[in-house]
Parts: C-alpha cells; sequence; structure tokens
C-alpha cells in the first residue's frame, strides 16, 4: 500500500519500528510515508476515536479500532450512506421497477 499523499511505497522494514505511520481516512485505512509525516500535519486528514480523540486507527474487516484505547466500531452504515449517491438511488429505483413488472408478469410492451 502506497502512502495516501505522495504514492511512495513502503519497503522491507530494517529491524525495530516502522517509520511509516498508519491511520484512517475516509473509512479507508492508509499509509503515511515519513517524509510526509514531517512536511504535513498528517494527522489532521485522519478520522479521530469517538471516545478517546486518537488518530492511531486501523481497519479490519469493516470494524475500526482505535490503537490508544481499544475502542471499536462498525462502519458499516457510514459506508453505505458513502456508496448511495444520487445515481445509485436511480438504478435502484430501475432495478425495483423492473422486479415488480417481471413479478407481475409485465412484458412493457
Amino acid at each position: 500500500m502506497p502512502c495516501y499523499r505522495c504514492g511512495a511505497r513502503q519497503t522491507d522494514p530494517v529491524r525495530g519500528p516502522s517509520p511509516w505511520k498508519r491511520g484512517v481516512r475516509a473509512g479507508e485505512q492508509v499509509l503515511v510515508c515519513p517524509d510526509c509525516q514531517q512536511v504535513h500535519d498528517w494527522t489532521a486528514d485522519m478520522q479521530s476515536c469517538p471516545a478517546c480523540g486518537s488518530v492511531r486507527l486501523s481497519r479490519v474487516l469493516g470494524q475500526t479500532r482505535c490503537s490508544a484505547c481499544g475502542h471499536a466500531w462498525d462502519d458499516g452504515a457510514a459506508e453505505t450512506a458513502a456508496r448511495h449517491t444520487p445515481e445509485s438511488a436511480d438504478l435502484e429505483h430501475e432495478v425495483d421497477a423492473a422486479i415488480g413488472r417481471l413479478l407481475r408478469g409485465d412484458s412493457g410492451s
């Protein structure tokens, strides 16, 4: 996974902790390279924990977990709302109408 700001790719780490930081932005887990950490306040772009305010978050199987306090929450409703655009609502309406016609036996001609 590349850095969300500059696109740099993470290389094999040397011994010890990785200098790359992990966070959640717009419901997706992202990485921040060491260079972008120094030239930009990367924490301002990240989501924060509703319980403690930390940006040390990770995403696993649709759930966001705070590394600082352990609080976890499911973002399923937020992800569904983000995917529900006016275009998807129109498509959903068209599909519902088509299924209704099919079940009623309407040929549409």
